[in-house]
């Protein structure tokens, strides 16, 4: 019996649909798999490359999870046998277009008791992100098998100053000839295909459970502890300022204050927090960050 794996996803760079493309390689060449793949559009679009203005516009919404209206779209099928989704962070959360997609009934609808594994192209900081899509597949009744988090690999001030340049020019070249390309390297994209074969195994035996511990071997999900730190503090300040900038009267104006308060936190302050943390507090809490880093590469909501 063929088996039908749904892979639905947004992008704005083209990044994301390269990464489905090479992760569903496995499957496309299966004669026993049928592939649907359905990008998905906001009915208003985004722009890209960004101004820096629309983007930070977007961060109250990204952060509340506010929904968008999508350009319409359908599914071949009732029902899958698999359902692939790539998103990608804005803000530590999914983006709007990819949580306005886990919020459509049509979408819901679907992943209503199906394996899903979730798939993330981004900068570095996936794990708040995942958390609110993990939740939000739980409460569709989905069944999250596996996920896979591609990041550019370079330390994060560079791909801080990459990932700007890509994203308000719009150009995914060397910025100065010095730095490297911004994104997800062309090598992690391409061998994403790899963890398609391991999930193909998994498909063909119908057997979801311990795929997320295989993915892992291979690589798919590394949990930083630095970025963790950040990430988890981080996240609690972006829902104050959520909150904060949505009520206020003057939303442009805090907006810009948001955007020089962003840009002292993740260079001056958090250096400093961290070197705290590794001085005072990381050498005593090696279990617990153990803990911590098995829980966010896994695929269990707690």
């Amino acid at each position: 019996m063929t088996k039908k794996i749904l892979a639905v996803y947004f992008t704005q760079s083209g990044q994301l649909g390269d990464i489905i493309d090479h992760f569903t390689k496995p499957f496309v060449s299966s004669p026993d798999i049928a592939v649907e793949k359905v990008r998905i559009y906001p009915a208003k679009p985004f722009p890209f490359p960004w101004t820096t203005s629309v983007f930070f516009d977007a961060m109250p919404e990204s952060v509340d999870g506010v929904p968008t209206a999508l350009e319409p779209f359908t599914f071949k099928e009732s029902q899958y046998d698999l359902i692939i989704l790539g998103y990608q962070p804005w803000f530590l959360s999914p983006s709007i277009p990819a949580s306005s997609l886990l919020q459509h009934p049509l979408f819901k609808k679907i992943l209503n008791n199906t394996p899903v594994v979730t798939i993330s192209g981004c900068r570095n900081m996936w794990i708040n992100a995942q958390e609110k899509v993990k939740k939000q597949l739980k409460e569709a009744g989905a069944n999250l098998a596996g996920n896979i988090a591609l990041v550019d690999r370079h330390n994060n001030y560079t791909s801080l100053v990459t990932i700007l340049y890509w994203m308000l020019t719009g150009k995914k070249d060397r910025k100065w000839g010095i730095f490297p390309q911004p994104g997800v390297s062309q090598a992690d994209i391409t061998d994403s295909a790899i963890f398609g074969e391991t999930v193909k195994a998994h498909l063909q035996k119908n057997e979801w459970n311990g795929l997320q511990q295989h993915l892992l071997q291979q690589g798919a999900v590394d949990v930083k502890y630095n970025l963790m730190f950040i990430e988890r503090k981080a996240g609690r300040i972006f829902s104050i300022w959520s909150k904060i900038i949505s009520k206020g009267k003057k939303r442009s104006i805090l907006l810009v204050v948001f955007k020089y308060y962003l840009l002292i936190a993740l260079c001056i302050a958090a250096p400093i927090i961290l070197l705290v943390d590794a001085v005072f507090f990381k050498p005593f809490l090696g279990k617990r960050i153990k803990k911590q880093k098995e829980y966010y590469a896994g695929v269990a909501l707690r």
